[in-house]
């Protein structure tokens, strides 16, 4: 019953605010020659009455005027927008937040079709898009304090009520390095005073291929006690190629509890499992727990901590099992209605059984992301690394191994475009590895073309 007032009163007080382009009604004159009378009136007279019949909510009287508004080439956007507002109000809400959507599309700054798309996806039940629509309105600063506080408590009712989660991936992937291999067509080899350079066989070098790829990320957050909820996910990645050579998949699954501390702050607590599968056997299996805290400063500005531990047996050589753990902190801002900057620093720490194999890495990340017009959805990032290891490889060298790490990554995506609800989007990333020992030193390319869809 709360959940359901406080939704209500949400949904209140995002019908109160001015429409999308509300204008003050203008009084016209007739002008009658022959006993004939005609009335001239300007887009925006129409546009202000047609408002007043869809607050009266007299749709079949307004409908006429919105479509003659549709005509005006200065109009189409408030047409749309009554469209899809009398939808709603009438209970098509699959054709009022295509509308809403579409209105979207084409301009992401405005904030009050989101918020009514936000308010329609909660009456279809689909409590993860309203939450990101709520968030994106949020972030804009244009509320009104008193609906912007009717939003986040809508959005503490999202978060107890929402159940589950889906995503799913599909594509194709060209890839400069399927077996991560080594940039270097000739390595040194250390012969105590001397070294002796040897030229690789092309089964140790970088190889090229197009694979299937596919993700599926999914989730179930059940609440309990209060505060508390409990968490589950799966995840699974993975990527087939011509022969099972360099196949290799991930699946991954976590289980724990999460507790709101208050309205701007949450933790958790999970245990972790993974296995990874390369070349059609099992390469690695891992179990830990990971740990974390999220704090929202304000609407736009948020800051997460995470430690994830495991440790690993690797199947394809026991000198790379031990553990590994890892500490990252992110922090975000909105720097405008619908694009957020990212910032991050992480630090890595792996103790395996053979200390040349085992390390410290530190490093920083940078990122934007959001959405632009024509339904157009992107991101950006990179980051940079350092790691240095606690042991030379003798083979290789009598000095410890130092590598700089470097990654980038553009992604482009449209939902304007949607089949079955999947929606296109292309991702080109890159990974370089520059090692203080040439063996180690790598180069990875790869574009991905894809279609996704979120649940």
């Amino acid at each position: 019953m709360r959940s359901t007032i406080l939704l209500a009163a949400a949904g209140l007080l995002l019908t109160t605010l001015p429409a999308a382009a509300q204008v003050a009604p203008v009084t016209a004159q007739p002008s009658c020659v022959a006993g004939i009378c005609q009335m001239r009136i300007t887009p925006q007279q129409l546009l202000a009455r047609a408002e007043t019949l869809v607050r009266e909510h007299r749709f079949d009287e307004a409908q006429p005027l919105i479509d003659a508004l549709a005509q005006a080439p200065d109009m189409r956007l408030p047409s749309r927008f009554l469209a899809g507002y009398i939808a709603a109000e009438q209970g098509d809400l699959a054709r009022a937040a295509d509308t809403y959507k579409a209105i979207l599309s084409d301009d992401p700054g405005q904030t009050r079709v989101r918020l009514e798309l936000a308010r329609t996806m909660l009456g279809l039940g689909q409590m993860g898009s309203a939450d990101r629509q709520f968030r994106l309105a949020e972030q804009s600063g244009e509320l009104p304090p008193d609906v912007a506080a009717a939003i986040r408590g809508a959005r503490q009712v999202i978060r107890s009520r929402r159940a589950w989660r889906l995503d799913l991936d599909l594509g194709l992937a060209p890839d400069s390095n399927i077996n991560n291999a080594t940039a270097a067509d000739r390595i040194d080899i250390n012969l105590g005073d001397t070294t002796l350079p040897i030229d690789l066989n092309r089964d140790a070098q970088a190889k090229s291929g197009t694979g299937q790829t596919g993700n599926l990320s999914a989730g179930i957050r059940l609440p309990f006690a209060g505060k508390a909820a409990v968490l589950a996910g799966l995840d699974a990645n993975g990527t087939n190629y011509s022969g099972a050579t360099f196949d290799d998949y991930l699946l991954q699954g976590a289980a724990g509890a999460e507790l709101r501390l208050s309205d701007a702050a949450s933790a958790s607590l999970e245990g972790v499992a993974a296995q990874r599968w390369f070349g059609g056997r099992v390469a690695s299996r891992q179990v830990g727990f990971r740990t974390g805290s999220q704090i929202s400063f304000s609407a736009s500005e948020r800051l997460g901590l995470q430690l994830d531990a495991r440790h690993t047996d690797a199947a394809f050589d026991n000198n790379y099992s031990g553990w590994q753990a890892g500490l990252y902190a992110t922090a975000e801002k909105a720097v405008s209605r619908t694009l957020v900057a990212s910032a991050g620093l992480f630090g890595r720490r792996d103790w395996l059984r053979a200390a040349a194999y085992s390390s410290t890495e530190l490093g920083a990340n940078l990122g934007l992301g959001g959405e632009l017009p024509m339904g157009i959805n992107f991101g950006v990032s990179g980051s940079i690394s350092r790691a240095l290891f606690d042991a030379p490889v003798q083979l290789f060298s009598a000095d410890p191994r130092r590598d700089w790490r470097y990654g980038g990554r553009v992604t482009l995506g449209n939902r304007k475009f949607r089949m079955f609800g999947f929606s296109p989007q292309v991702t080109l990333s890159y990974n370089r590895n520059g090692s203080s020992i040439a063996y180690y030193a790598t180069d990875r390319l790869r574009l991905r073309f894809s279609v996704a869809r979120y649940f």
